[in-house]
């Protein structure tokens, strides 16, 4: 992770306090992406820490994971697959239900998304607790793709979230 990097993120972050629930911090990432030059850093920060041609798919996870994941996916030469909340794909899908800092959520993605032997980096904008990140594991080994990778523009340290995705690389361009 490049320190630069990291300070231009941790810049361009607004704390929303109590959203969308009491006691949560919500991480505001809206202003680094409404940067031209700052998304484009993120972006190039992600794709750039795998190999050309080492990735198949990308799954980028509801929502923010899908305003990152979509231009990882094309400076990377991958197809981009959205890992969306129950119930908003119209097809037959696999699920996974998972435990987060303030609840529970099921996210889903459609069963031919993942191609059996797919290499697939999963993106999203923050590694808090490591509930949605087991999730789309699961959903990745569940359709017979292999995850390469889970980056992350943030990861919240002070949660652990890393100690549930110990079989995977994580990669986080900051952490908080």
């Amino acid at each position: 992770m490049s320190a630069d990097l990291s300070d231009l993120i941790k810049a361009g972050l607004r704390d929303v306090p109590d959203f969308p629930r009491p006691g949560v911090v919500f991480k505001d990432i809206t202003g680094l992406l409404a940067d031209s030059a700052s998304l484009r850093a993120v972006v190039e920060g992600i794709a750039g820490h795998y190999a050309p041609g080492g990735v198949d798919t990308v799954l980028g996870l509801e929502a923010r994971g899908f305003i990152l994941g979509a231009p990882v996916a094309l400076e990377l030469g991958a197809g981009f697959v959205p890992v969306r909340k129950a119930g908003k794909l119209p097809r037959e899908t696999y699920q996974a239900t998972y435990d987060l800092e303030y609840g529970s959520a099921t996210v889903e993605i459609h069963t031919d998304a993942v191609r059996p032997g797919s290499r697939v980096l999963i993106v999203d904008d923050v590694l808090a607790t490591g509930g949605t990140g087991q999730a789309a594991v699961r959903l990745v080994r569940q359709a017979g793709g292999t995850v390469v990778g889970f980056s992350v523009l943030i990861e919240l340290g002070f949660l652990e979230g890393r100690r549930r995705l110990t079989d995977v690389e994580l990669h986080a361009l900051a952490v908080l």
